[in-house]
């Protein structure tokens, strides 16, 4: 079976278009989160979000968007209890993703019928992505890239030199806040393509493959955004041949990619 056969399904045109732009998303987003020391960020939103899902299958709702409004509020108030309180992030993104969970595992405790439904999002069905969660998966991947896009330089000042960006009149806690709402959206729209439980190491693991093996921030940029999309349509083709989960395939194919750096690293060969 050549390519030229399995681009011919349309299934898989959807998944290559949706998983592409969804990791594009990730390995970016990636970058910047875990150079502020923020990785579990998306690791959180995603725990939230299963609740958000929970909630939408309960009322006998659309998912997406319950999922993305329980998103974009948790993000909301992840950076509230990060800059209002003192506790720090990772006691807001502690203290949010718990509560996400619960709710979700409360709400699909009291239903108990929707079981195949929550596994579909919990694990992602990346193959069995229509063209209604193509188009709003395309539509919110686009909005994200294009924001972050506009405001690379701030985010970039930002990130490297907080206080120094305060000063300089860039409005350094409204770019957290977006940062973090863009996470949310990110999460939302990739747990079609990897699921709730895995979406967070499409954020991280690219991201740190890249800024292992560059020297300068755009270097590391195009290196995690290589690496993401190139374990998606790996990952695709090889789930189509060999009949294994994409979105595990997908993950594996990323942590293999960062195995090889750290061995070529550690034996002394420079990439």
């Amino acid at each position: 079976m050549n390519l030229a056969h399995i681009l011919s399904y349309g299934f898989m045109q959807r998944a290559l278009l949706a998983g592409v732009l969804v990791s594009l998303n990730c390995a970016v987003l990636g970058i910047f989160l875990v150079l502020r020391r923020e990785a579990m960020i998306g690791h959180g939103l995603a725990h939230v979000t299963f609740g958000g899902v929970a909630l939408a299958l309960f009322l006998d709702v659309t998912p997406l968007p319950v999922a993305l409004a329980v998103s974009l509020v948790s993000a909301w108030w992840i950076n509230r209890l990060r800059s209002g309180t003192g506790l720090g992030g990772d006691t807001g993104i502690g203290i949010v993703s718990s509560l996400g969970m619960a709710l979700g595992i409360l709400l699909a405790s009291l239903a108990g019928d929707f079981n195949s439904d929550l596994f579909s999002y919990l694990f992602g069905s990346i193959l069995a992505i229509d063209y209604s969660d193509l188009f709003i998966a395309c539509g919110l991947g686009i909005a994200v890239l294009s924001t972050l896009i506009f405001f690379y330089n701030e985010l970039i000042y930002s990130t490297f030199d907080r206080e120094t960006a305060k000063t300089a009149g860039i409005p350094v806690e409204g770019l957290d806040m977006l940062l973090t709402a863009m996470t949310a959206v990110t999460v939302v729209i990739g747990m079609k393509v990897v699921g709730l439980l895995l979406v967070a190491s499409l954020i991280v693991i690219p991201a740190a493959s890249g800024l292992m093996i560059s020297g300068t921030f755009r270097q590391a940029v195009i290196m995690s955004s290589f690496f993401a999309t190139g374990s998606v349509v790996l990952g695709l083709f090889l789930s189509f041949y060999l009949d294994w989960p994409a979105s595990g395939t997908i993950v594996v194919l990323n942590g293999i990619f960062l195995g090889m750096i750290l061995g070529l690293k550690k034996g002394g060969i420079n990439i």
